[in-house]
């Protein structure tokens, strides 16, 4: 693994070993045990869109991994005025040890990976968010102590949440059922992917794909970038809502996670989202944990 820019670029035994890194790395940090495996490295940090979560997980983990974080804002780069990804790529390698871009054009991402010479990870883009799917591996696996065979359905838009997820979710060997909009299903590559999955199934119907699920995820139905949108979104999405009604058509102890921000009353309710809350910020803090395992393996130019 030379980069992470989508959930393709990993296969089962790579998944695994980052999150048995990441679980590692997080009993070190509760038993205060040092782990500076950055030390002496600089991570650059670009935001093309607003953060709060990738922002303080990667500034925080790259902090406790000995690394120094930069932040870099689209406003303060030339690469907001215009210079080519390309340029930009070449010469933040001769700087930096490792970037993290958080951006709409999965293209970007690629681009930086292909003209650069350090590792790049993707922080989210409209297509992709690997390191999100990554923590709710984590944080489903820490409920269950398995990943294979247990039933994840996603509730929402076909969003970069949905085509990471069901990408993950077969990889690791889980059932994965989707239920979206006929008009917002996921990307049709990830589609052609699951194809070939026994395990994989999509429907506009929420009662259906819920049915026996072990984890139950949703998404915002409007991401950044889509506020104009919205109006016409939340009609599109009607139904989509998890409640307890759907809960209901769950396995007795579902598990839910959201990646927030969350919309209570739009694609959860205030209900369901407090009843399982506990689950969903323990999937933010393990944010924390699985990119400071990427980043790990990434710099130390280890086969993840």
């Amino acid at each position: 693994m030379k980069h992470l820019l989508t959930m393709q670029d990993l296969n089962k035994e790579e998944i695994l070993q980052i999150l048995d890194l990441a679980d590692q790395l997080k009993y070190e940090r509760k038993h205060q045990i040092p782990h500076r495996h950055l030390e002496g490295k600089s991570v650059g940090l670009i935001f093309q869109k607003s953060s709060t979560r990738t922002r303080v997980s990667f500034e925080t983990g790259i902090y406790q991994l000995g690394g120094q974080p930069l932040f870099l804002s689209s406003r303060d780069l030339q690469i907001g005025r215009g210079e080519p990804v390309q340029d930009t790529a070449r010469v933040l390698s001769r700087y930096l040890d490792m970037i993290m871009i958080r951006t709409f054009d999965q293209k970007e991402v690629e681009d930086l990976a292909k003209y650069g010479s350090i590792p790049v990870i993707n922080g989210l883009t409209d297509y992709s968010h690997p390191c999100q799917v990554l923590a709710d591996l984590m944080t489903i696996r820490e409920r269950y102590g398995i990943l294979e065979g247990l039933k994840m359905c996603y509730i929402g838009d076909g969003d970069n949440m949905a085509n990471s997820l069901i990408v993950g979710g077969l990889l690791v060997g889980m059932q994965v059922s989707v239920a979206t909009p006929v008009d917002y299903k996921p990307d049709a590559k990830v589609m052609d992917f699951a194809k070939d999955y026994a395990t994989f199934s999509w429907t506009s119907e929420p009662k259906e794909a819920i049915k026996d699920a072990d984890v139950v995820i949703t998404d915002t139905w409007a991401s950044m970038g889509m506020e104009e949108e919205k109006e016409i979104r939340q009609k599109a999405f009607q139904g989509y809502t998890v409640d307890d009604d759907l809960m209901a058509l769950a396995k007795p102890q579902a598990m839910v996670q959201h990646c927030l921000p969350a919309y209570r009353g739009q694609e959860i309710t205030e209900k369901v989202f407090e009843d399982h809350a506990d689950e969903i910020f323990e999937e933010a803090e393990n944010r924390l944990h699985a990119q400071k395992a990427v980043m790990v393996l990434l710099m130390k130019g280890e086969k993840a």
